[in-house]
């Protein structure tokens, strides 16, 4: 049962699961006041993927920093908050320890309830921001770097995981398959853009079907057929084009994902169907699936792109959401990098 509180709710919100640094206040769960995000993509470029411990460091140099512009951009002070939410879990455990310390101190110092938040709950709650009138329930796609989930949001915070990847994630297929045609990192945007310049039907690489798992997505054959269409260019002493590879890979993902939820709306009963996560910024995907939603009278939602990657605005709509459940974390909360939905 939902607490009753007088007054406006502000989140203040803070994430570090991975490499951006970012911390945001929120009001009500769908008010964006303010939303500082540090990104660490230049600093890992050079490594051609995100170094943890790299990230551990700049977060810590970070972290104050990019509190205190949060608050200042909102013109609150921790006066205001009514809480402070956090990501614990997934993520890479030394970046997710620097926010959850932070937080944990905040709280104590200030003396403000800690809620602490599951990082695909936040992806999920992007879209209440950018959505005032979205509300359970809903099919959502979740797909990350590390994550390609297809959820039934049952409420608030409460979902059942209906497929999810059996190995690759679809973001990080996207980076493996960018730097093997020689894009670098990271991959999801600069495939996203090179594709525009190919042709998507060039090379016919598999869609892979899990059996018995309708849902379920498995992309490593995928990126195993662009490395072996790669090194039998090479073998032959032929040129491939990069566009072409580009456009036929990303397509290949596509049609999975789209086909895959759409099937689970249809057969959920459900009219209203949701993308969250870092790949749901890439425009290809958006307009498949609002072209696909549409043909089906299905509503289609998506965050802005600054939304889809990682960011403390989601957090702290999330953390709002948790917090009127009576959610509570107490100064044990700690840093679980492989935490389950």
């Amino acid at each position: 049962m939902e607490r009753q509180y007088e007054g406006d709710v502000l989140i203040l919100a803070v994430e570090t699961s991975c490499d951006e640094t970012a911390a945001s206040v929120v009001k009500n769960g769908r008010e964006v006041l303010s939303n500082v995000i540090f990104t660490q993509i230049a600093l890992h470029t050079q490594y051609g993927g995100v170094v943890p411990e790299i990230a551990s460091r700049k977060h810590i140099e970070k972290i104050n920093q990019v509190i205190e512009e949060a608050l200042a951009r909102a013109r609150v002070t921790l006066r205001d908050i009514t809480a402070v939410a956090v990501t614990y879990g997934p993520g890479l455990v030394g970046a997710l320890l620097v926010g959850v310390s932070a937080a944990k101190a905040i709280s104590f110092a200030a003396g403000i309830p800690l809620v602490g938040v599951h990082h695909i709950n936040g992806h999920i709650s992007a879209n209440y921001i950018e959505h005032k009138e979205l509300e359970p329930p809903f099919i959502c796609l979740v797909a990350s770097g590390g994550h390609s989930h297809l959820v039934a949001v049952k409420d608030y915070g409460v979902y059942e995981i209906i497929g999810m990847t059996r190995d690759d994630a679809a973001g990080e297929a996207f980076d493996k398959v960018a730097r093997a045609i020689g894009l670098g990192y990271p991959g999801g945007p600069k495939i996203d853009k090179i594709s525009k310049e190919g042709n998507p039907d060039a090379i016919p690489f598999p869609r892979a079907k899990v059996a018995e798992h309708e849902y379920d997505f498995s992309f490593s054959g995928l990126k195993s057929a662009v490395l072996n269409y790669l090194n039998s260019c090479q073998m032959k002493g032929e040129p491939f084009c990069q566009a072409d590879v580009a456009a036929s890979f990303q397509k290949a993902v596509i049609d999975v994902l789209v086909e895959h939820s759409l099937h689970a709306v249809r057969q959920f009963g459900y009219d209203r169907f949701a993308i969250a996560g870092g790949v749901a910024a890439n425009s290809s995907l958006r307009a498949a699936f609002e072209t696909e939603c549409g043909k089906r009278g299905v509503t289609f939602y998506c965050p802005s792109p600054v939304l889809c990657t990682d960011n403390a605005a989601m957090i702290g709509a999330a953390g709002y959401y948790e917090f009127r459940k009576g959610v509570r974390s107490g100064y044990d909360l700690n840093a679980v990098p492989n935490l389950g939905l």
